[in-house]
């Protein structure tokens, strides 16, 4: 796999009214575990007097990390539904969050799944989806006299630069798409005097 779907920013559905209670989603583009904790954080402080915040999240790509949490809601009647939206639209390195205002109306764990999995659905095919291809990180350390040799390879392979030194002792940090990613390397392993490290 060298591609993968995500979204570009967070998004914010319209509201879903069912017998009285409210429910809101929300979708956070994701990399870390702290990128999620940071978004929970923001949640909870815009929605203070919220009955419960269900969430649901996936991310990594070859090794995706998993979770849902009911929040208090009857188990896997919140989360689990979550999940399966996005799974149903095949996004990677989300976070999905349902935010309830109870309404005084209990809607039995059938509607909760239903509410869950609607707000989710609405949330997902309304976010901007954007398809993103798969990369590796090198940094490559070198003398500056190698300058003119390494940029010559970046620009042939149209790499993207995510941080560079540029003294006597150079440093460049590159994301390389998986699908050359070989190539690229044994270019760069063959420059004598070209340290590589693979991230």
């Amino acid at each position: 796999m060298n591609n993968y779907k995500t979204i570009i920013e967070p998004f914010k559905s319209e509201i879903l009214k069912i017998k009285k209670s409210k429910f809101i989603g929300c979708v956070y583009p994701v990399e870390t575990i702290e990128a999620i904790k940071a978004a929970m954080h923001q949640i909870k402080a815009d929605h203070p007097s919220a009955s419960h915040w269900c969430y649901a999240y996936s991310y990594g790509i070859e090794n995706p990390q998993i979770k849902t949490n009911d929040d208090g809601e009857p188990s896997n009647s919140a989360g689990k539904p979550i999940l399966g939206q996005i799974q149903a639209f095949d996004l990677s390195n989300v976070l999905v969050v349902v935010i309830r205002y109870y309404g005084g109306t209990k809607l039995g764990v059938g509607g909760l799944i239903s509410a869950y999995k609607e707000s989710a659905k609405l949330t997902l095919s309304s976010a901007e989806v954007v398809e993103k291809e798969l990369t590796r990180g090198i940094i490559l350390k070198f003398k500056y006299d190698l300058l003119n040799v390494v940029m010559r390879a970046i620009k042939q392979y149209q790499l993207e630069i995510k941080d560079q030194t540029m003294e006597m002792d150079c440093s460049i940090k590159l994301e390389i798409p998986k699908r050359i990613f070989d190539e690229v390397l044994e270019k760069f392993q063959g420059v004598f005097g070209l340290k590589v490290k693979v991230l």
